[in-house]
């Protein structure tokens, strides 16, 4: 039973159970992440204070400017995860191709592959407006003692063991999920501890609030755009607040505690939207169910999406139950 004022380190102990498979590497997993988040955390806290921001001059596989903080946590995670020896493979969002770890030469026993994007919202470090990281975690489906292959990266979202992501904003968050419901757990920078300081994490039934780049308003598909002016109409409890960050951590963190809609549909311009089903989706939607919310592409659920490769985009609707199957109404 999840206790305020528990640490995490407490509460992974108290909660070990709730792993199937798992003989201790899945609840160390979550703390090589919770340590390698620490890290990155003192470096973004400190972002304004050294020539750590801005672009590293590099381009990832999505062809976006790599911000130097970007390349630094991606380091760190792919570090942290590899030293601890607990994680087969890595994918990321900022590498071309995932990276296969074995132990010891030729020993390739470990469980588990993580998928992470280090960095989300990295646009937003130069004005200090909160940015995050998110992880997944699969079982690996190739045999034991085998390297790792890209169908341990290819499953289907519903097979997702444990999901969460890391809001470093006024305070830092660390926000998990192993299918038995999603706890937040606050840090104190003064001691370095997680604690307890959201059990049991639900996202409202209802909301009044949806999040969507209306800038884009013009290349947006008729059902998104009717969904809008549904959102803007004022009748019963509308108009509803547009609250749009650009940082999907941020917005889905929000919209979670105070109910709302996050919306990044395809577009003329995208047209199978901008956001990552491995990195970015599958995790979130994983989070937002056990919270009792909802996740799809605008017709199906997102987590029962077949991936077909590493960086495949969707379109993505996530968040409180009853907005997203409106919005899913105006789709059809």
């Amino acid at each position: 039973m999840a206790k305020k004022n528990q640490t995490l380190g407490e509460f992974i102990i108290e909660n070990q159970a709730d792993f199937q498979y798992s003989s201790g590497e899945l609840s160390r997993l979550i703390n090589s992440i919770r340590l390698a988040a620490k890290v990155v955390n003192h470096e973004v806290n400190k972002a304004g204070l050294v020539d750590i921001t801005g672009a590293a001059g590099e381009v990832n596989i999505q062809g976006e400017d790599q911000q130097k903080l970007d390349v630094y946590a991606n380091d760190k995670f792919i570090q942290t995860l590899t030293n601890r020896e607990i994680v087969c493979g890595i994918a990321s969002e900022e590498n071309d191709d995932f990276i296969t770890i074995c132990l010891q030469k030729e020993d390739h026993n470990n469980k588990y592959v993580v998928l992470i994007d280090p960095l989300d919202g990295s646009s937003n470090i130069d004005v200090n407006v909160s940015v995050g990281t998110i992880f997944s975690i699969y079982r690996r489906i190739t045999p034991m003692g085998s390297p790792v292959t890209i169908d341990d990266f290819l499953q289907e979202g519903n097979q997702q063991v444990a999901a969460g992501y890391i809001v470093y904003g006024t305070s830092t968050m660390l926000v998990y999920t192993t299918g038995h419901g999603v706890n937040g757990f606050t840090l104190n920078p003064a001691i370095g501890t997680y604690y307890l300081s959201h059990p049991n994490m639900q996202f409202p039934e209802d909301g009044n609030i949806y999040s969507i780049n209306e800038g884009n308003y013009v290349h947006f598909p008729q059902g998104v755009k009717d969904y809008i002016k549904y959102c803007q109409s004022e009748e019963d409890d509308r108009p509803y607040t547009a609250r749009y960050i650009g940082s999907l951590v941020s917005d889905i963190h929000r919209n979670m505690i105070k109910g709302g809609i996050y919306i990044y549909p395809k577009s003329s311009k995208s047209s199978n939207g901008k956001l990552r089903l491995l990195y970015e989706c599958n995790p979130m939607a994983f989070i937002a169910e056990q919270a009792g919310g909802k996740a799809s592409d605008g017709h199906q659920r997102i987590m029962d999406l077949k991936p077909t490769e590493l960086h495949q985009r969707v379109p993505f609707f996530c968040g409180s139950k009853n907005m997203v199957e409106k919005a899913e109404e105006f789709m059809k």
